[in-house]
């Protein structure tokens, strides 16, 4: 690579980041109130109203309510808890994937949509890229993981008003005098596993509907981030249960009983959830029905597995 191509491609490298660092310092107070849902905590009583169809139904504040309620609790600042180490893991798993990935860049030298290449080039390509892209996403999240988790605990304190994972530094300290290096990497496995799995099934989807179904160049603008959204519906669960590991026995009132059961694992805690029918607990933030009660207050703590 010439150090003018060297150039442009760590400013548009640089240019990504930052637009990522603005979207995210944009949305946390909604991503902190999603959080707070994926782990249960419903402070606000479901009140009555019609669905779609015009049934009764009970329904829960949507997103903007909650942080609405966040800020009449905590002020404007209390909506941006947990905000400096998810944007400083965003930015250091961003930097460490680029540098492991730096050899990789000969993929993105053509493109097997626009260019005349055989079936067997266009599969060369995919694997080519598809190995890049999980190479990078890997690097990414084990870098980025401890960060998330100081930030997943520092917002989690709203649930029971503590006061223990609040500065950034001191957040390492408690959580290694608590659980040691692998406090660090709670939630680590069902995050890494379901981004993967959006991942590898969205990039073979697109590349065969891009490549075999649709032909108009127009349309193939739409395939990925269709797919994209419909892959990551399907393993939003996984992000549930990376959530709730990340606070669960931690010492916060929010990962324990009977906010929260004591997981022995991560597939403990799927399966705890699935039979509640919590899996998909805050994929939806504006239109949010009340299934029942999401607190594991009304649930048996001791869960057979």
């Amino acid at each position: 690579m010439s150090g003018t191509d060297m150039s442009e491609h760590t400013y548009s490298y640089l240019s990504s980041v930052g637009f990522r660092v603005f979207l995210t310092t944009l949305s946390h107070p909604m991503e902190y109130a999603k959080f707070l849902i994926q782990i249960g905590h419903e402070p606000m009583a479901p009140y009555r109203t019609r669905s779609l169809l015009g049934k009764p139904v009970q329904a829960l504040p949507n997103v903007f309510r909650y942080v609405k309620y966040i800020k009449e609790m905590d002020g404007f600042v209390g909506c941006y808890r947990g905000y400096f180490p998810k944007i400083t893991g965003q930015i250091c798993g961003a930097v460490a994937a680029a540098a492991v990935t730096k050899n990789f860049n000969s993929v993105e030298s053509f493109n097997p949509i626009e260019d005349e290449m055989s079936d067997e080039e266009k599969i060369s390509y995919l694997k080519r890229s598809l190995t890049k892209d999980i190479v990078g996403r890997t690097v990414t999240i084990v870098v980025s993981h401890p960060f998330v988790v100081i930030s997943g605990r520092m917002m989690a304190q709203f649930v029971g008003g503590e006061d223990i994972y609040n500065g950034f530094f001191s957040s390492i300290v408690e959580i290694y005098k608590e659980q040691g290096l692998s406090g660090f990497f709670s939630g680590l496995f069902p995050r890494w596993l379901g981004e993967l799995t959006t991942l590898i099934l969205s990039s073979f989807i697109v590349f065969a509907i891009n490549n075999y179904v649709i032909h108009d160049r127009e349309l193939k603008a739409f395939t990925t981030p269709t797919i994209n959204f419909v892959a990551n519906s399907l393993t939003y669960p996984f992000c549930v249960v990376s959530s709730c590991m990340a606070v669960n026995n931690c010492g916060l009132a929010a990962g324990l009983p009977p906010n929260m059961p004591i997981y022995k694992n991560w597939a403990h805690c799927w399966v705890h959830l699935s039979r509640q029918g919590l899996l998909n607990r805050g994929s939806s933030l504006l239109i949010r029905y009340y299934h029942g009660p999401s607190r594991s207050s009304n649930l048996n703590t001791e869960i057979n597995f």
